[in-house]
Formats: C-alpha cells, sequence, structure tokens
C-alpha cells in the first residue's frame, strides 16, 4: 500500500506518524495535570501582572514567580525529550537518505534563502508536522 503513494503523501504520512509518536510520548512521559497546573498558575500570575504595571516591586516579585512555575514546566517538558531524541534523530537520518534524491516537494523556480529552488524533505516535515501537532494536541487535549 505505501509503495503505491505518491512521494508527497509518503513524506506527510511519515511526519504525522512521527509527530504522533513524539506527541504521545510527551503524553505520557508527563505529568498532564500538574502541567496544566503550572500553565494554569502562570496564566493568571500573567494576569495579575497586568494589574500591578505602575508598581514595579511588585511585578519583579510576580515576575519571579512567572519564571519559577516556567522553570518547572520547562523541566517537566524536558524529559519526553530524553526518549525521543535519538530515535528521531535516526528517523531524520533515514528520510534524508530517502526523500532527498527525490528532489523538492514544491518548486517555484527561482532560489528563494532559506529553501533553495523549492520545499525538500525538511521542510516538508516541519510545515506538516507543526499542523499535526497542534491538531493532535487539541484532540488529546494534551498541556
Amino acid at each position: 500500500f505505501f509503495s503505491l503513494l505518491s512521494v508527497r503523501k509518503k513524506r506527510v504520512i511519515i511526519s504525522f506518524i512521527i509527530t504522533l509518536l513524539s506527541t504521545m510520548a510527551y503524553k505520557f512521559l508527563t505529568n498532564q495535570s500538574e502541567m496544566k497546573t503550572l500553565k494554569e498558575d502562570m496564566k493568571k500570575l500573567r494576569e495579575e501582572m497586568k494589574n500591578h504595571k505602575g508598581n514595579i516591586d511588585k511585578m519583579s516579585t510576580v515576575n519571579q514567580q512567572i519564571m519559577e512555575k516556567n522553570m518547572k514546566y520547562m523541566r517537566h517538558s524536558m524529559r519526553p525529550l530524553l526518549f525521543t531524541f535519538i530515535p528521531i534523530i535516526l528517523i531524520f537520518s533515514w528520510l534524508k537518505v530517502t526523500f532527498l534524491p527525490d528532489g523538492d516537494l514544491f518548486s517555484w523556480g527561482f532560489s528563494l534563502w532559506p529553501w533553495g529552488m523549492g520545499i525538500g524533505w525538511l521542510w516538508t516535515y516541519l510545515l506538516s508536522s507543526i499542523v499535526f501537532s497542534i491538531l493532535i494536541r487539541k484532540l488529546f487535549k494534551i498541556h
């Protein structure tokens, strides 16, 4: 079945699969309830900071609290990276070897920095993974 698909469709399907796997790893390797709480706390603190625009002391105190919450959030979100980094590097190596000879997915006939003459396998992955990641995160309520 996969061999019957066009190169464009293969690239998009592979992007979806990689994005799905890495997003699911993120979901199951992080404490989602704690991540949600941290996000909500940071949002409340940002609102509080807006209310104290004239008070520099209060703003710096609130800003420090936001930075602490943000550091906790980042610490939790780095854990899935430890598990997905090596497999994704290996998959990217395979993608390059497999799809680089196929050329650009879209070509516009002139060189445009940073893309060159068109969108190749890497840009196809990046653009489609952004879209898929947004959709998957909304669908599975990932924080």
